[in-house]
């Protein structure tokens, strides 16, 4: 996650939401309501509520099918003490999401998910945050509602249909400027980075399972509008080399 000199919790958070790829979910234990603890692998819908790719086998998953009431713990996992570290536990409920919502999502962040995503068993859940509580150092302890940390759709319909439109775009044809958004803007190692994301507050860029976060300067809601603020961005990062 990249620094910033003014903590912002809301920006922490919802920066934290859509660069993490696992995390610890919380379940009930069908029959005796004890709680009981899994990692999973995350992605994010387009307004960045958590996804998950889930077994009917699954112990967690049969919990979910006899209460839906989930928690979801997402940290930054960075080298040293991880106590020190930023992470926000999410509460919420688990509910089965239409696949042809969140399947490309998922599967850019995942792409080893595509040998067993098709198996009869495994399904898509989002996660319906009902409270979100951050905690991100000393003195820095938030408690947050779902319209502080998710990302506002209204008006931004033609630019998430266009998102795997753009991600190939931006992969196949702006490969050059997506890396040096990554290790200009985000001071980022080189590598083979990529875009897997694009929403209206930014776009996610990912190289193996170390994703990023860039946001935009304003929030966009076309794909017109995108296009000019990459193009700036580019030329930002540019002038940085």
């Amino acid at each position: 996650m990249p620094s910033n000199p003014r903590f912002e919790a809301k920006s922490v958070t919802k920066t934290l939401l859509r660069e993490a790829r696992s995390g610890a979910l919380g379940t009930l234990m069908a029959g005796t309501g004890d709680p009981y603890c899994s990692l999973v692998n995350v992605a994010t819908a387009a307004d960045g509520a958590p996804v998950i790719l889930i077994s009917q086998l699954a112990l967690h998953t049969k919990n979910i099918l006899a209460d839906s009431r989930v928690s979801l713990m997402l940290d930054e996992r960075k080298p040293g003490d991880p106590l020190e570290g930023t992470r926000v536990m999410l509460m919420g409920q688990a509910e089965p999401a239409p696949e042809e919502a969140v399947r490309q999502r998922y599967l850019a962040r995942h792409p080893d998910a595509k040998g067993f995503v098709d198996f009869k068993d495994f399904g898509f859940y989002r996660i319906n945050i009902h409270a979100a509580h951050l905690v991100a150092g000393f003195g820095r302890i938030v408690d947050l509602k779902p319209q502080d940390i998710l990302t506002d759709l209204a008006d931004a319909e033609t630019l998430v249909a266009a998102e795997a439109g753009i991600c190939e775009h931006m992969n196949a044809d702006h490969a050059d400027a997506v890396r040096l958004y990554a290790t200009k803007l985000l001071g980022a190692t080189d590598g083979d980075w990529r875009c897997v994301g694009c929403d209206p507050e930014g776009l996610e860029l990912q190289r193996e399972r170390l994703a990023l976060r860039l946001p935009f300067p304003q929030p966009v809601r076309a794909p017109g509008v995108l296009r000019q603020t990459l193009k700036q961005m580019a030329q930002d990062a540019r002038a940085m080399a």
